[in-house]
C-alpha cells in the first residue's frame, strides 16, 4: 500500500537530515562583476554583511540543515535589488522558493534591530553645525539640518483594516515617512503608516514631529514641501511668492529640497522591491513596512562605505499620490514670523 508523504521542506526532501551548514554559493566562485550584477553590492560589502548579521542569522534553529549567514544575505539582497522571488536567483545560490522567503525574513529582521545605529540624527553640535554649513552651501539657505517628505510604497491588500491602506490613487501603500540629508544619508525613517493617511497626518502623528517640538534640535530645522505645514522647525515654500525675496526663498527652497526627491528615485533604483516595477510587496504591513526599513538601513550602510548614493543610475519620474496642496498655508504665527525675518535677512 502506498504511503502518504507530505514534503514540509524541500531542502529537507533533497539533503536529509542532519545539523550541518548549506553552503551552496561561494563568493569566491564568482566575478565582482557578476555580484553587483546579480545582488548590486561589491564582494567586500557582502562580507561586511556576514560579519555583522553572522551571529543573528546563525541563532538556533529547529530545522535540519541550516542554511550559511553568506547564503541567507546573497539571497535576500537578491529579492531587495530585484523586487522578485525569481525560481533562478533560487537555483543560482541552490536553494528554494520556500527558503529564499525564509532567508528575506531573518535578514531583514537582522537589520532592522540595527536602523537605530545606521539611522540617526547626529548628537553633537559639530556634526549639526555641518549639518547646516553643508546645506548653506548647497542653495543658501540657513540654519536646515534635514529634508523630509513621504514616499509611498506598494503592498497587498492586508487583510484587516483594508481601507485604511489606499491612498489617494486607489492603491494599497505604506506612506513612509523620511528625513536625509546633503549626501541622502537618511537621519530618520518611519516605514509603518497607511497609504489612506495625507503626508501633513503622517508627521503630525510622527515621532519626529514629536522629538523637534520637544526641543531636541533647537535653532534649526527641516525643510519640506507644500504637503506639510509651516511649523517653527518646518519650514515650507510660500504657496503665492510676490515680492524678489519671497521668489528667491521658495527657489533656495526647492533648490534644497530636491536632495530628497533625488534620494527617493536612488533608493528605489537600487531597490527594486519598492519602486513596484515588480508588483506591490506581498506581505503584511508590519513585515512591507521591515522590508522597507531593511533597504533603508542598507542604503545608509552604502554610503558609509563609500558608495555614493548619487553613482546609481536614476532613471524614471517618481510617481507618487498628489498631495493637495492649496490648503497647506494654515499659518502657526510663530512659524510664519520666523519665515519672514528668514527672507528678509538671507533672501532680501
Amino acid at each position: 500500500m502506498a504511503i502518504p508523504i507530505t514534503v514540509l521542506d524541500c531542502d529537507l526532501l533533497l539533503y536529509g537530515r542532519g545539523h550541518r551548514t548549506l553552503d551552496r554559493f561561494k563568493l569566491d566562485d564568482v566575478t565582482d562583476e557578476y555580484l553587483m550584477a546579480m545582488y548590486g553590492f561589491p564582494r567586500q560589502f557582502i562580507y561586511y554583511l556576514v560579519n555583522l548579521l553572522g551571529a543573528s542569522l546563525s541563532r538556533p534553529t529547529q530545522r535540519s540543515r541550516a542554511i550559511s549567514p553568506e547564503t541567507q544575505i546573497l539571497a535576500a539582497l537578491g529579492f531587495y535589488t530585484s523586487g522578485s522571488f525569481q525560481t533562478r536567483m533560487g537555483d543560482t545560490i541552490g536553494i528554494s522558493q520556500a527558503s529564499m522567503s525564509r532567508c528575506v525574513a531573518n535578514v531583514t529582521e537582522a537589520l532592522v534591530e540595527r536602523a537605530s545605529q545606521f539611522i540617526r540624527f547626529p548628537a553633537d553640535e559639530t556634526s549639526i553645525q555641518s549639518l547646516k554649513d553643508e546645506f548653506y552651501g548647497l542653495a543658501g539657505m540657513p540654519g536646515v539640518i534635514g529634508v523630509v517628505d513621504c514616499i509611498h510604497v506598494g503592498i497587498k491588500a492586508p487583510n484587516a483594516e483594508d481601507l485604511s491602506y489606499v491612498n489617494r490613487k486607489g492603491l494599497h501603500s505604506l506612506n513612509c515617512l523620511m528625513v536625509c540629508d546633503i549626501r541622502g544619508a537618511l537621519l530618520n525613517v518611519e516605514t509603518n503608516w497607511p497609504g489612506s493617511l495625507r503626508d501633513w497626518a503622517v508627521l503630525q502623528q510622527s515621532a519626529l514631529r514629536s522629538q523637534f517640538e520637544a526641543g531636541m534640535h533647537k535653532d534649526c530645522w527641516l525643510l519640506g514641501d507644500s504637503s506639510f505645514f509651516l511649523r517653527t522647525w518646518l519650514m515650507t515654500p510660500l504657496h503665492i511668492p510676490r515680492t524678489p525675496a519671497e521668489y528667491r526663498y521658495n527657489m533656495a527652497h526647492s533648490a534644497t529640497h530636491n536632495v530628497i526627491e533625488k534620494t527617493f528615485r536612488t533608493i528605489q533604483s537600487r531597490f527594486r522591491c519598492l519602486d513596484g516595477s515588480k508588483g506591490a510587496l506581498q506581505y503584511s504591513p508590519e513585515k512591507s513596512s521591515h522590508i522597507i526599513l531593511a533597504c533603508c538601513v542598507l542604503h545608509n550602510m552604502s554610503l558609509e562605505h563609500g558608495m555614493d548614493v548619487w553613482s546609481s543610475p536614476v532613471t524614471g519620474h517618481l510617481e507618487q499620490p498628489e498631495e493637495e496642496h492649496e490648503h497647506m498655508e494654515a499659518l502657526d504665527a510663530e512659524a510664519d514670523r520666523m519665515r519672514q525675518e528668514l527672507m528678509l535677512t538671507h533672501f532680501s
